[in-house]
């Protein structure tokens, strides 16, 4: 059986990481990529219901050929496994991300969220991301974990609605200290209301501040990118949160007579 692996990024199909990891992928299997055509980056979980979606064919910096959309990157992942990639489809990987994705990042983070499209699906993904906001950071390390990670999953398999977030530090592969197993870190945002007026008077904005930090706590994604281990994160889409349905079960709110409320 040929491995199939779909790919796809949320920086943009002329992201150099994108390159790097779909030709790291290819020792691993046959590749298929689908790429938007510009950065989705904190977009979330974006999927186009209302309007029509192109994908027309194109190549990668690096020459390989692509398929690329004017949708987000959860379309591309959706677009692939609903026939665009042609064969049935054993593994998505999205990335490389240009920045981490920790903590409470993968909500926002269309590199996450388009792994979670795969999930929902029934495909096991990985989520790769460097720890550089530097467009010529070298992504060669990511993009061989990445490949080794892929075959350690097609290998054991993955957990149902589960994928695995995967942040690389920004250093030479010597310099890299290992991988740990981690659980989501907590996440500090220093965003800012930056507010501007345009030349006709009228008042417009941007989200701006200083870039996130994180409570450095042993054992969390945060923690581990610091020390300059790999971090391989299991997130699960069940997102319940499980003892609190028993502190809203001591309010007796399932007691009530609800027809009371709205006249029923």
């Amino acid at each position: 059986m040929t491995i199939h692996i779909l790919v796809t990024n949320d920086d943009g199909v002329s992201a150099p990481g994108l390159g790097t990891l779909a030709q790291a992928l290819q020792a691993v299997g046959k590749v298929t990529v689908i790429a938007p055509e510009r950065n989705w980056s904190a977009s979330g979980h974006s999927k186009t219901m209302r309007s029509p979606l192109r994908a027309d064919p194109g190549e990668l910096p690096n020459g390989i050929p692509a398929l690329i959309t004017d949708g987000s990157p959860t379309d591309a992942i959706a677009l692939g496994l609903m026939g665009l990639a042609e064969a049935p489809v054993h593994l998505v990987v999205t990335g490389i991300n240009n920045g981490p994705n920790l903590g409470h990042d993968v909500t926002y983070s269309g590199t996450v969220t388009a792994a979670m499209e795969a999930v929902i699906a029934g495909v096991p993904a990985l989520a790769i991301s460097l720890a550089s906001r530097d467009k010529h950071a070298d992504t060669r390390p990511a993009a061989s974990f990445a490949a080794h990670l892929a075959r350690v999953v097609l290998a054991n398999g993955l957990p149902p609605k589960t994928l695995l977030n995967v942040n690389v530090p920004s250093v030479s592969a010597t310099a890299l200290r290992g991988m740990r197993i981690t659980r989501m870190g907590a996440r500090i945002y220093h965003d800012e209301l930056v507010r501007y007026l345009d030349p006709y008077g009228q008042p417009y904005f941007w989200i701006g501040g200083y870039p996130p930090d994180g409570v450095q706590e042993m054992g969390t994604d945060i923690w581990a990118l610091s020390e300059g281990y790999i971090s391989v994160t299991p997130i699960q889409l069940d997102f319940t949160a499980y003892k609190a349905m028993e502190k809203l079960r001591d309010w007796g709110i399932e007691e009530c007579a609800c027809g009371d409320l709205w006249g029923g």
